[in-house]
């Protein structure tokens, strides 16, 4: 009978069939990992187009919003948001696409080879001009500066379609102590929707319920929103346009008269609640935080938060009691 080996190294197998010294591995010593999958790559073809007169080679599968921007073309947008799937209801970022009936929306459509656009011409200012008056006059527009800008750009004057505007005589909803709903400023632009469904939240708290004229944006049921599906994360005041959902200590500050966004500081930090490293702009007026919000172009958070990182900030600004009470 053989002797076992002195080295613990290795296993000695005595069979009569087979008899090999196999090396066992070594716990302390970690084993070398394979390479690691790549997915395989593409190369990317390049389309040609012209805009304005201008010709840009784009990547495929861009929009002409993005060949826009590449040229330094600002088109308006409203329910454009890059974060979210383009929903095309607003029609402000129209433009005239050479062979095409209608103006086309830039936030959604495709670039193909040859394409010949235009982003300034008369139809297009025209078509943006009315869409504006008709917005502006049926919601208050007076906390979406934004807007004001593009009225502005396209000389639009709502108040031809009437001084009383249609949507404005409803109370503003304040249920909770986090935000307040005001759909008098509400556009249904879909991006609260958008940020409440499979782009972000997947919540499913919010949606767009009747038709037509009575097209509004409501919890399920019309319920108070403490009775319904929200979480609080914020993602929709986020991406609200025109204030229609607000912080509630912007709203009483707005309220109050002192709410002034010139005398605001804003600071980039990182979230102290978990290990995701999610990134905050900390916005401060008169040495108190007032709202907090979370960049877009950030790789962890793309301007989403939950509702430690978005709301729970008042900690902060607790006082600590005198003589340890």
């Amino acid at each position: 009978m053989s002797k076992p080996s002195t080295d613990m190294n290795q296993i000695e197998i005595n069979q009569p069939e087979m008899k090999s010294v196999v090396n066992a591995p070594q716990p302390t010593i970690p084993l070398p990992r394979g390479p690691v999958p790549q997915a395989p790559t593409r190369e990317s073809r390049s389309i040609e187009i012209k805009i304005d007169g201008h010709s840009v080679s784009v990547p495929e599968g861009s929009t002409i919003l993005d060949a826009g921007r590449q040229l330094g073309i600002e088109t308006p947008t409203l329910c454009f948001l890059e974060s979210l799937t383009p929903v095309n209801v607003c029609r402000v970022c129209v433009v005239e696409l050479e062979g095409s009936r209608t103006l086309v929306p830039a936030c959604s459509r495709k670039v193909e080879a040859n394409m010949s656009i235009k982003t300034d011409s008369e139809r297009v200012r025209l078509s943006r001009k009315l869409v504006l008056e008709f917005l502006a006059s049926s919601v208050d527009l007076s906390t979406a500066p934004k807007m004001q800008e593009y009225m502005e750009r396209y000389g639009a004057q709502p108040d031809r379609f009437g001084e009383t505007r249609a949507t404005v005589a409803q109370p503003v909803k304040v249920d909770n102590d986090l935000y307040v709903r005001d759909y008098s400023k509400c556009v249904l632009c879909y991006k609260c929707v958008e940020a409440c469904g499979v782009d972000a939240q997947n919540t499913f708290a919010i949606a767009v319920a009747g038709r037509g004229f009575s097209a509004h944006i409501a919890t399920e049921f019309d319920v108070p929103l403490p009775d319904s599906a929200c979480v609080y994360c914020g993602n929709c005041i986020g991406v609200c346009p025109t204030g229609a959902l607000m912080f509630k200590s912007e709203f009483d500050m707005r309220q109050a008269g002192t709410w002034d966004e010139s005398k605001q500081m804003q600071t980039d930090t990182i979230c102290p609640y978990c290990g995701v490293g999610c990134d905050l702009t900390v916005h401060a007026q008169d040495g108190k935080i007032v709202r907090v919000t979370s960049p877009l172009d950030h790789s962890v958070t793309h301007g989403n938060l939950c509702i430690k990182g978005r709301f729970g900030w008042q900690f902060v600004q607790i006082q600590p009691a005198e003589n340890g009470k």
